[in-house]
């Protein structure tokens, strides 16, 4: 089922997120959901907090970048096959330099930004089966999971540019939290859902 994406100005968007047991109640639907709801907006990575749910889940599937030309063959693929879950995810470290890259984010429409990052993560997580792993990633894939993980600790791509590119954004952040664009994936705006 496809699910409605969070927009900017949403509260859960800002929360630092909970972490989930396996009780947690209909996980395997709500993956199926997140997948469906991800693939339907053309995105490579979908938070928890971007359907609503404060919890520490998000998922990647870095495989649309395979097809860049811009990236060594052994980038792509990488990029191909990368398709995993993550669960109560902590970063553990953040190594080698920064680099720019143009990112954007569903919650956030139509906008893009170059965004600084450094180049390799290393992450602990559990995957769909509660099973703990720690990884390595570095180049694209990282930033694809840097930027997901982000979400589920309150921080959005946004929040890492600069004071001017932010003030230059404020009238169209304004739009898109009052519905105020043109998007074709189901989306909830905060503005609109409180009748103004």
């Amino acid at each position: 089922m496809i699910l409605p994406i969070v927009a900017y100005g949403d509260p859960v968007l800002r929360k630092v997120c909970s972490d989930i047991d396996q009780e947690y109640e209909g996980l395997e639907t709500l993956l199926s959901n997140m997948w469906d709801t991800m693939y339907n907006a053309n995105g490579v990575g979908l938070a928890a907090p971007q359907i609503g749910l404060p919890i520490r889940l998000f998922m990647v599937d870095t495989s649309p970048f395979a097809e860049d030309e811009d990236l060594t063959e052994e980038e792509r693929e990488q990029l191909a096959g990368f398709k995993k879950v993550f669960i109560n995810a902590k970063i553990i470290e953040e190594t080698g330099t920064n680099w720019a890259f143009n990112e954007g984010c569903l919650s956030i429409p139509e906008i893009r930004e170059d965004v600084s990052r450094r180049d390799t993560i290393n992450i602990r997580y559990m995957d769909e089966e509660f099973k703990w792993h720690t990884h390595s990633y570095d180049g694209l894939l990282a930033r694809v999971i840097q930027h997901e993980y982000d979400h589920i600790e309150g921080i959005l791509f946004t929040d890492k540019i600069s004071s001017l590119k932010k003030r230059l954004l404020k009238g169209k952040l304004t739009n898109i939290t009052k519905g105020k664009i043109q998007v074709d994936y189901k989306m909830r705006f905060p503005m609109l859902k409180k009748g103004r």
